[in-house]
């Protein structure tokens, strides 16, 4: 064989080798976004339990429904169970950049959201996400002994590819069907208002951004009615024959008058508020009834000569 396919063959195997041992990263809108196993104190489900949870995160800006989706887990080698999202729950919509909770207390008859399986904090947990199509869109793995009491394994933000573990301080806090990183204040606020605490410098800066804004924009108009007076006097000055701009500019030629203007704004005026004479072409024609009287009455006049006798 030759030296050069040898080399090819090789590099091929190389980089299939490179790309199996890549760690999972997930394409999908739909992820497993953060996982509770051990719940003694902390979110209650519906039934006012405390039970495992598996959190999925959309991270498209479209909604998406997980009905029909496969939530898959195990904690056993050989041993997956499977829990098949139903159908017509509207509730499993998830809105754009939104979170759905699942309940792995192993009750699957209490509703959508409570899973057919369980989850063990002294295994291995490997939690999958599957389309209806049985395709995997997601999947994690929580380690054995990760996880104490009222702990999440969860990623560091939403659909972020990091993950940590989550309720050991004050600033990694549990945050089941929430976003994972919550912000509570505003450097930038905070630190304007430590520098201009009576918003000194905010009214200067405000009022020095509008002049500047209104001075830009005259030096424009003023630009641009310059440089159409000249075009125009140019043109006129070509169809009068006149080559003196001195002679131009005592003519005035180019330059029109305010009353032009005038016109012109009015007529415009006029054309967008639609006051201009419009001829109505319907006829309506309303019949007019009048009081009956018996002293106009025609039947009431004298129309023969009285017979004599």
């Amino acid at each position: 064989m030759d030296k050069n396919k040898i080399g090819v063959f090789l590099s091929l195997l190389l980089a299939l080798g490179l790309t199996g041992c890549k760690e999972h990263k997930s394409n999908s809108k739909l992820v497993i976004n953060e996982v509770l196993i051990t719940n003694e104190h902390n979110f209650q489900d519906d039934y006012g339990e405390h039970n495992a949870w598996v959190e999925i995160f959309n991270r498209s800006y479209g909604s998406s429904n997980l009905a029909a989706c496969l939530l898959k887990a195990s904690n056993t080698p050989g041993d997956t169970l499977t829990y098949f999202i139903p159908k017509g729950d509207v509730l499993t919509a998830i809105a754009p950049r939104q979170h759905a909770l699942f309940w792995a207390d192993g009750k699957p008859n209490r509703g959508t959201f409570h899973t057919n399986f369980t989850l063990d904090a002294t295994a291995d947990n490997w939690i999958g996400l599957f389309d209806a199509g049985n395709n995997l869109l997601d999947e994690v793995v929580i380690p054995a002994n990760t996880l104490g009491a009222d702990k999440s394994y969860a990623r560091v933000n939403d659909g972020s590819e990091e993950w940590e573990v989550k309720g050991g301080s004050d600033d990694k806090y549990v945050t089941p069907c929430t976003n994972n990183q919550t912000i509570d204040n505003n450097a930038k606020m905070e630190k304007f208002q430590l520098h201009d605490s009576a918003g000194i410098g905010m009214a200067i800066t405000a009022m020095s951004v509008v002049f500047i804004g209104l001075i830009l924009l005259y030096i424009s108009f003023r630009f641009i009615g310059k440089a159409s007076v000249a075009l125009s006097r140019r043109r006129a000055m070509a169809v009068k024959g006149i080559t003196d701009k001195q002679e131009a500019k005592e003519k005035k030629l180019g330059e029109a008058h305010g009353e032009v203007f005038a016109a012109i704004a009015m007529a415009m005026h006029e054309m967008q508020s639609d006051v201009h004479d419009v001829e109505d072409t319907v006829l309506t024609i309303t019949r007019v009834k009048r009081s009956y009287s018996p002293w106009s009455s025609k039947i009431y006049t004298l129309r023969e000569t009285p017979h004599k006798k």
